[in-house]
């Protein structure tokens, strides 16, 4: 572990602290992702211009580049633009808050909570393959708490990783545009799995082990102790490297109304999941064949209809 008690001579003594203590735009009730930044402090030796705070708010990158450098978010190509990411430098750290409980729920897959997105990427071994290497992720510490006062520490789990962020299940390692399938970013990867599980599988391989969702870095709230918290917050602890944070997401229990038929993996089966059926249809494309039986046709359509939300 780097050691986090002295910051380096070589960055500035100081740096203006911003605080934001006000309610941000509210993107809808209950999202499963932050919806307000409360406060703000971007540290020492931050990456410039990446200290737009609200960065952190709404679901993950899944395409990132914008017009010049379009590219979908994979293990090795992570979401890099200003607008996706907020920088921690040297004690630094943001305060995010959810519209609702983020509740210890033992329903939720593998009793994941929270989970936390970073822009961590694999190395890879034989480019433009897609063969996974080493782990590039920059730490930053975890914190949640219920009022915003008292705060509880995450033990052994790091802000920026473990797991990187996949957007789609249907691109390959470095493509230029997102896919029709969309990975679920509510869902967390098997816990004891991690990057060194990855070491030396192919992208498509990697994609099989998320088994859907889309990466972070995931909280079990029973391990700390708490039925519920409302606020994380993200801390860069007098560590050189410079952690940024792309979202935080309430993990959705695996009986959640949105199942079966929750393709694009939001919540509930609306339209979206439907127009993402109807391109799949006549394949075999497992993520919107619901039945099982090979080719995604009728019966499917029948299970989505069933599960459609009001």
């Amino acid at each position: 572990m780097p050691d986090r008690t002295t910051p380096p001579s070589r960055l500035p003594a100081h740096a203006a602290i911003l605080a934001v203590m006000v309610a941000t735009t509210t993107l809808g009730a209950d999202s499963p992702f932050a919806t307000e930044v409360v406060a703000f402090d971007p540290g020492i030796g931050g990456v410039p211009g990446y200290d737009f705070p609200e960065a952190a708010l709404g679901e993950p990158t899944r395409t990132t580049g914008g017009g010049l450098f379009p590219a979908a978010v994979t293990p090795f190509q992570p979401a890099f633009l200003a607008s996706e990411l907020v920088s921690l430098g040297v004690g630094g750290s943001i305060v995010l808050a959810f519209d609702h409980q983020v509740l210890d729920d033992p329903a939720n897959p593998y009793g994941i909570d929270l989970l936390v997105f970073g822009n961590a990427f694999l190395s890879d071994l034989a480019p433009p393959a897609g063969i996974a290497g080493g782990l590039y992720s920059e730490g930053g510490r975890i914190e949640v708490s219920q009022d915003g006062v008292v705060w509880f520490g995450v033990a052994d789990i790091e802000a920026d990783g473990p797991m990187p962020t996949i957007g789609w299940r249907d691109v390959g390692p470095y493509a230029d545009a997102g896919g029709r399938l969309p990975t679920d970013f509510t869902r967390p990867v098997d816990p004891t799995r991690g990057p060194q599980d990855m070491a030396g599988l192919g992208h498509l391989e990697i994609i099989e082990m998320y088994d859907g969702s889309g990466g972070g870095a995931g909280i079990d709230l029973a391990t700390i102790g708490l039925d519920w918290i409302r606020f994380v917050r993200l801390s860069n602890d007098g560590d050189v490297s410079t952690p940024e944070i792309d979202a935080i997401a309430d993990v959705a229990p695996d009986d959640s109304p949105g199942m079966p038929g929750d393709l694009d993996g939001n919540g509930v089966v609306d339209g979206i999941d439907l127009g993402l059926m109807l391109a799949a249809w006549g394949t075999d494309d497992p993520a919107a064949n619901l039945d099982g039986l090979g080719v995604v046709g009728g019966p499917d359509l029948g299970l989505l209809l069933a599960g459609w939300s009001e």
